[in-house]
């Protein structure tokens, strides 16, 4: 599987990004996937899963309720609607698809390339 993302920018505090995640090679339809961030200095920590069929879903505590995670099982396509940001939210996001249909994890084969998402104070 390929991941390209799109989507990060530069917003201010209070604002909303929606991050796009456009998979090819294989469906994402009977995978685990999900989010993960970077923020500088930090390591890589998870954002959001989903589940294969798409029924559960678990976010991190620090984004619970402001994140929302979807995907377009048509298009192949996983999207992170980021909503309420704050400057805590700056870092490059990655999605990530795993090679099974178990949950996302740090050790998920696919990653996309990342992209940057700064939120001004």
């Amino acid at each position: 599987v390929q991941l390209q993302a799109s989507g990060g920018g530069l917003v201010q505090a209070g604002g909303s990004l929606r991050l796009s995640c456009r998979a090819s090679g294989r469906t994402i339809s009977n995978k685990g996937v999900g989010w993960f961030r970077q923020a500088p200095g930090k390591e890589r920590e998870f954002v959001v899963g989903m589940s294969w069929n798409g029924f559960r879903t678990s976010y991190a505590d620090s984004v619970k309720g402001r994140f929302t995670i979807s995907r377009d099982i048509a298009k192949n396509m996983l999207y992170l609607q980021m909503d309420s940001l704050k400057p805590e939210d700056t870092a490059i996001y990655y999605c990530v698809v795993n090679q099974s249909s178990a949950g996302v994890s740090s050790t998920s084969r696919y990653w996309g390339q990342g992209t940057q998402v700064t939120v001004s104070s």
